[in-house]
This record gives C-alpha cells, structure tokens and sequence, in this order.
C-alpha cells in the first residue's frame, strides 16, 4: 500500500503525517489522499447507522453470486459466517470502526477481509458501492417509515381515547383566533386525526415508490456477469429491481418524498403544539399539563412553561429545512452519482430522529392534558357565536332568505353588543324591533349544547357525530387491539 506525508492544519512544513492510500480505489492513485481530504471524504459518523442494511444486502447479493455459480459456494459461505459475526461485533460495541475506511461498507468489507482472508473480495463482485449505497439508504428509509407509522398510529391513538372522553364537552370553535361557533373538544381533536392519516398515507405511498432494488445496477451501467436481480429484491424484500441501471443509482426521489411527507407531518405537530400552547396560557386555560411535560423558570417561581410543545413547534423548521436542504443538493447534479449525494443520509436521518422525538413528545402531552370544561364552555358562549344558529332558524322558522338573515343576525348582535348583553338575553322586544315575525322559540337555538346538538351534518360537531367519528377512526387508523 503506498503512502504519503501530509502536512497537519496548523502544523509547520516540517511536521508530517502519513496517509495510507484507500484500499477500495488505491491501485489507481500512486499517493494517498491529503488529511483535509480524507475527513471532507469520510462519512463514516454518519452513515455507520446503515449497517444492518449493508449487511443484509451483502447476504442477498452473496447469496446470488454463489447460486449464479458467479463465486465459490466455500467462498460464499465463509462470507456469510463473517458478515453475521461483524454483525455481532457492531450490535455488542465491539466493531472496530476505522476512520481510514471512509464509510460503513469499506468498514465492514476490511473487517471481512481480516476475518476470513482473500475470499472477502469476491463479495464486491458484480456490485459498486453506487448501487450497495443505494440499496443500504432505500432499505433504511422503509425501517424509518415503518417505525414512523407506529408512532403516528400510536399518537391518532391518544387523540382518539381523549376524542371519546369529550364528544360533549363544548368549547370555542374559532376562525382569524377569534370565537366563531361552539364546537366539542371531541370533534376539534379528531381533526388531528384526519391529518395525521394523511401523513401516514403519504408515507405510505413514498415506500410504495422506493420499493425497488438498484442492487445489480452497478457503478451506472450494470454489469457483465450473469446475475438475477429479481432474485435479490425479493430476498430484500423489494418489489421488482430498478428498471434503469442510471436511475437506480442517481435516484434520491425517495429520500425527497419522505422528507416531504416529514416535513408536512411537522406542520401538523406544530400547529397542534402551538395550539396546546395557547390553551395552558392564563388567558385560556383550557387544558393543563402536569409536571412531566412543563417547566420551571429560574426567577419566576409561579410558571409552568409548556416547553415541550414548543420545542415541536420549532423542530418543524428543521424538517422542512432538510427538505429544501436536500432538494438544492439535488437540483444541478447530472447523472449518474456525484459526491454531493452523500450529503443526503446525515438529513434524512436527523429528519426521521426529528419526527419520531416529537410524535412520541405529542404521544405523551396528548395523554396528560387534562380539560378544564368550564373555561372552554364560557370562552364557546362568548362572542355571539351562536349568531349563525340564529341565522339559520331565520331561514327554517320565516323563510328568509339567507342573505338577509343573515343582515338580521348582524343587527340584532349589534343590538345586543350596544346593550351589552349575549344574544341569548337579548329581550325579545329588542329582537322584534328588528324583525317583527321573531317568537319567543328563537332562544331555544341560543345555547351552545343546542348549537353543537344541531350540527348532524356528515363531519359535523355534534356529539352523536363524534363518537361515531372516533369508532370510525379507530377501525380506519389503528391496528386491531390498539
């Protein structure tokens, strides 16, 4: 192995240190790489967490290699027997992880080398690390959205058991941060419900499109040997091999689609967290959290801070982040593979660590939120939000059209707003004085309960509506005993 002196950074000329040529492209490259150029190169930090789909996709291809009669059967299963004790070594801590071997697949096939002798390198035959690293990221990101989708599950779980607990209980409904129309705590949980069945949806269909092996594309052209493709995705579980030996290789769209659908499932949990932040504030007080998910001031002795909802509603920058990251490494790269491309595994892992620390932080705010009805049913009776309710009997009760019963409502809260009183003390002398056909039925629509009893509509907010809703979302959402 030939070598060469490098200075230090910061280092006088007269200080070295030797550098081994790279053992993978070594016979090409008479001296080996500059020590800058060998930690910019390295991404061992990072891409060591592939190591389980290195190996499984090692043993796949090992195992068509010695089918094919490509290699030796002895070969193949001395290679077997050191890949599945690598793998011990690295799942008990005992791995020795070389920075000099650049990243996780050279680590793991010097390793081999070291354990079984010459044999090792039959394994790379008929396969770059183009389409190992390809296969390995793809294998990786279908673990990722897997464990996503239980988290997920288990998070519309929580939302739904709360949803159940208060189909009746009423609070505000609001439009511009302003009370519109009451509606059930119920039925404003189970929302978050539907959303998070579209993220689950969308990574769903992100798997279904990464489900192709680039294993057997090659460098970007394929291969000379007689190999069976087919036979290694199905043992990988993939659904057909990659048409297309340069797409499969270049091909980061699966990495882009789930960083999308991670960066729009934080949306989601943001804009959740921002809401049970506004509702434990003093203005609100509509729920409250225990000790496990607030904090304390250093000078304030009387708050408790809801800084794990926070926390989410600012992890959401950091997903969306990866995304447009991502996207801008993509963007000017001609195919095949380029360098840049190993920029795309530190984003995508750090997204899906993201996304799972805060569904699991929801999981658990949601679980020991506690509901203050009496504050959320005042806030829900303010406002004049059953103005609409009154509109709508104006039409039903004289036929109004509702345009202008909706001009009468508008009076009438003027009315009530100058007398400072609710609509449902307005005196009916008042009422009529602005439209003379109103009877004294009027109040019976006025009271938030009958508001939200009243909202039967598919989808709607009545209580009946969301215990079927919540048996509804369990049956469609949850796996079957959750």
């Amino acid at each position: 192995m030939t070598t060469r002196k490098t200075r230090a950074p910061g280092k006088s000329p007269s200080s070295t240190k030797t550098v081994a040529a790279n053992a993978a492209w070594g016979g090409r490259f008479a001296v080996g790489p500059a020590e800058i150029m060998q930690r910019i190169n390295a991404s061992l930090d990072v891409d060591k967490r592939l190591y389980a789909q290195d190996i499984a996709g090692s043993l796949a291809h090992c195992a068509m290699l010695v089918k094919r009669r490509i290699i030796p059967r002895q070969d193949g299963a001395a290679i077997a027997r050191g890949l599945a004790k690598i793998r011990l070594e690295i799942e008990r801590g005992h791995f020795p992880f070389r920075i000099e071997h650049e990243d996780i697949h050279l680590n793991i096939e010097a390793r081999l080398a070291e354990l079984i002798g010459p044999s090792a390198g039959r394994l790379h035959t008929a396969r770059s690390r183009n389409d190992q690293v390809a296969t390995d990221f793809r294998l990786w990101v279908r673990d990722a959205i897997d464990r996503l989708d239980r988290e997920t599950a288990a998070l519309q779980a929580a939302l739904i058991q709360q949803a159940e607990r208060h189909a009746a209980t009423i609070m505000p409904g609001f439009t511009h941060l302003q009370v519109g129309q009451p509606v059930t705590f119920g039925h404003h949980l189970l929302a978050y419900v539907e959303m998070l069945g579209r993220d689950r949806g969308r990574f769903n269909d992100a798997r279904g499109r990464l489900n192709e092996s680039p294993l057997g594309a090659g460098a970007l052209a394929g291969t000379s040997f007689p190999i069976d493709r087919a036979m290694t995705a199905k043992a990988l579980g993939f659904d057909r091999p990659a048409a297309n030996s340069l797409d499969a290789v270049s091909d980061r769209d699966f990495a882009l689609e789930f960083l999308a659908a991670a960066a729009i499932a934080g949306m989601h949990l943001s804009r959740f967290a921002e809401e049970i932040i506004l509702w434990v504030s003093e203005p609100f007080r509509f729920v409250r959290l225990s000790d496990a998910y607030t904090t304390g001031s250093s000078m304030m002795p009387q708050k408790r801070n809801p800084d794990a909802a926070e926390l989410v509603r600012a992890k959401a920058g950091k997903l969306i982040g990866a995304l447009t990251g991502l996207l801008v490494v993509m963007k000017g790269l001609p195919l095949a593979y380029a360098k840049d491309m190993q920029e795309d595994k530190a984003t995508v892992f750090d997204a899906a660590d993201t996304l799972s620390l805060c569904l699991a932080a929801m999981t658990g705010i949601v679980k020991d939120m506690k509901a203050d009805k009496t504050a959320m049913r005042r806030v829900a009776a303010s406002g004049f939000s059953t103005a609409t309710d009154l509109a709508d009997f104006l039409v039903r009760h004289l036929q109004l059209p509702f345009r202008q019963a909706h001009h009468v409502t508008g009076a009438l809260v003027a009315r009530a707003e100058a007398l400072g009183c609710d609509l449902a003390d307005l005196p009916l002398g008042e009422m009529q004085r602005v439209e003379k056909r109103i009877t004294r039925a009027i109040y019976k629509v006025l009271t938030v309960e009958q508001s939200v009893a009243s909202r039967k509509s598919l989808g709607g907010t009545a209580p009946t509506n969301v215990t079927r809703a919540a048996a509804s979302a369990r049956q469609r959402f949850l796996p079957k005993g959750r």
